[in-house]
């Protein structure tokens, strides 16, 4: 049946730095929470120069996850390899996959903003080639074997756990990243459902002599909180699930494709378009039927700063009247 997911991005407009931390800490706490209900997968995130303190450091928010957790999968999605330098990236990695024991993976993302490179001293034009780069680096060193970087023979130890290293994929919906991830040998992260894009994946792997991985077409709600009384959580909510939409609407450029972007301009306007559902829970479980085992049910508990109490009504409906239906 559908997959259970739990999400964090952690945008949290108008805070102070305290009330922040505090968040930071009860997202912890869901995660643990989800990790015993047996949720399938806890899913980070990564963007910079955000006025609303969307993650800066997925990597680090990883970490205290896995920590916290014993046995569920831990995911950035996506991860702005570019931006990162790559023997540094590499290790970041390693050590969370070690202390994890293999529980963590990310998808490989050029991003889409041109403030994000431009903080970091990248160039934007030469993205496509940096993240090939990085990756091809990081590569050599998972291996443990010595390579040349920089003009410099250089060796990078311990190894990672997972082998032949830390599971990633690729995210984009270009014929590039396509033929990235087939380069590469992994799997396909497309930002909404092409058959197309997926069709030119697999015959890119078959001309390589790769077995292609797993193309992971979103399905289903961006993001669904569980409720009693639909109409009073959204007159609760709606704000901050609106918040989030505009923001990430007004990050796309043009031609940007998601599964999970929105048009909305008022919290009706949302609520109507279904990317973001406030559903009873046999209205969850019907989506949890209808998206079927590849699809999730995607938790967003502080979804743009919705209160972290808001968020635990949500999640524990789900886990008493919904979860035990689609187990």
């Amino acid at each position: 049946m559908a997959l259970a997911v739990i999400r964090f991005d952690m945008r949290v407009p108008g805070l102070e730095p305290a009330q922040v931390s505090a968040r930071y800490h009860a997202a912890l706490d869901m995660a643990a929470w989800a990790d015993e209900q047996g949720f399938d997968m806890c899913v980070l995130s990564e963007h910079h120069a955000s006025e609303d303190g969307y993650l800066t450091s997925p990597l680090v928010m990883a970490a205290a996850v896995a920590a916290r957790t014993t046995r569920i999968p831990i995911t950035v999605s996506a991860l702005l390899v570019p931006l990162h330098e790559p023997i540094r990236l590499a290790e970041d990695v390693t050590t969370l996959d070690l202390l994890s024991g293999g529980r963590v993976s990310f998808v490989a993302g050029l991003g889409y903003r041109p403030v994000e490179y431009e903080l970091y001293g990248r160039a934007w034009n030469r993205r496509g080639r940096l993240l090939d780069e990085n990756l091809d680096t990081m590569l050599q060193a998972w291996s443990g074997e010595p390579f040349e970087h920089n003009g410099q023979t250089v060796r990078v130890t311990p190894t990672p756990l997972s082998r032949p290293h830390p599971p990633f994929m690729i995210g984009g919906a270009s014929e590039k990243a396509a033929k990235r991830a087939a380069r590469l040998g992994v799997g396909l992260f497309p930002s909404s459902p092409d058959p197309e894009l997926a069709a030119l994946y697999r015959e890119e792997c078959e001309k390589l002599g790769k077995i292609p991985g797993w193309v992971a077409e979103p399905r289903g709600p961006g993001t669904v909180f569980v409720s009693e009384d639909p109409d009073a959580t959204w007159a609760e909510i709606g704000e901050h699930l609106l918040h989030d939409a505009v923001t990430y609407h007004n990050w796309q450029p043009p031609g940007q494709t998601s599964a999970v972007h929105s048009n909305a301009n008022t919290v009706a306007e949302l609520r109507a378009e279904g990317v973001v559902r406030i559903v009873t829970p046999e209205e969850c479980i019907a989506i949890a039927h209808d998206v079927g085992m590849f699809g999730g049910i995607t938790h967003h508990p502080m979804c743009g700063g919705t209160p972290p109490e808001q968020g635990w009504e949500s999640l524990r409906l789900f886990a008493d009247k919904v979860l035990p239906h689609i187990r």
